[in-house]
């Protein structure tokens, strides 16, 4: 073909340029591969489950089925899970205690069902919730699933063990939860800890495949230091466990605070035991603070 000088530079020059932008999204793309994705999609436990590296919490402030987020109205909740799902967040984390169930079927309406997993809580203590009844498990997910408008629950926790012998006092619904799981309406079992105690008997219950655990390199409203609480999430880790981490921001009092906020996030993500960071967001800004976060935290070597 006979082509121009000028029409032959001018092709040159794009294809060049094209090479020059393809050099540069290579690079970018070897950079974030060093470093910590938000919203990646992480092999969950010993479970079959994958989960979001960062999950929405909306247990803010929760109890007696309200929480910070709910007390803002259903259209502000609605949205703000939908904008969390549009940013790359696919795990949201509920419980009885926090009235959000029925938020979700509008919030995610259109997508997939196995496009978002739902973890949510089983209020077994006093107190917490309106009712004084204490129906069994089998009945109280029952519930959940209509509320939720879904046919299962991805990882289904006991709310807040604090016994050291609390799988003695819940092994009737732990039973239960078993059956309920073996009928495809629960993908995982698990317990939410709230005690030192509560977390090592977590360790060696088979029963268990998941804990919700409170931890940052502050001690802000953990079961214990740092230096106690982390040796055992390691062992939970090792025994095939997932670990879900709470309190990240310390409970909201390191929000205004960079500096602190940026050595939590690190610190929880270089240990290697936690699996997900569930964050209670209230509104969306705070997603992207935290995703850019964890972004800048290099991945191990």
């Amino acid at each position: 073909m006979n082509i121009k000088r000028r029409d032959f530079l001018k092709q040159s020059a794009l294809g060049v340029g094209g090479l020059m932008v393809g050099a540069q999204l290579g690079s970018a793309g070897d950079a974030a591969e060093k470093y910590f994705d938000p919203y990646a999609m992480i092999p969950y436990g010993r479970t079959s489950l994958k989960f979001s590296r960062v999950c929405m919490g909306t247990g803010v402030r929760g109890g007696n089925r309200q929480s910070n987020q709910t007390r803002k109205g259903r259209a502000f909740l609605e949205k703000l899970l939908r904008d969390a799902y549009e940013r790359g967040v696919r795990t949201y984390d509920l419980a009885d205690l926090y009235g959000t169930h029925d938020y979700i079927p509008a919030a995610f309406a259109g997508i997939p069902r196995d496009g978002y997993q739902l973890i949510t809580k089983i209020w077994w203590n006093k107190g917490g919730i309106p009712e004084p009844e204490r129906p069994k498990a089998d009945v109280v997910v029952a519930r959940f699933l209509k509320e939720l408008k879904t046919d299962y629950i991805d990882l289904l926790l006991l709310h807040c063990v604090i016994a050291p012998n609390w799988p003695d006092q819940l092994r009737s619904q732990m039973k239960i939860l078993t059956k309920l799981k073996a009928q495809g309406k629960i993908r995982a079992l698990g317990v939410s800890c709230h005690s030192i105690e509560a977390l090592e008997a977590a360790v060696t219950e088979p029963w268990v495949e998941s804990v919700h655990t409170r931890i940052n390199p502050y001690g802000m409203s953990m079961d214990g230091p740092p230096d106690t609480v982390v040796p055992v999430l390691k062992k939970l880790h090792a025994a095939g466990k997932g670990v879900i981490g709470m309190k990240i921001i310390g409970e909201g009092r390191l929000r205004n605070d960079d500096v602190r906020r940026d050595e939590s996030v690190k610190f929880a993500l270089s240990l290697g035991c936690v699996d997900v960071l569930n964050v209670g967001f209230e509104k969306v800004e705070e997603v992207d603070d935290l995703a850019a976060r964890v972004r800048k935290v290099p991945l191990p070597s």
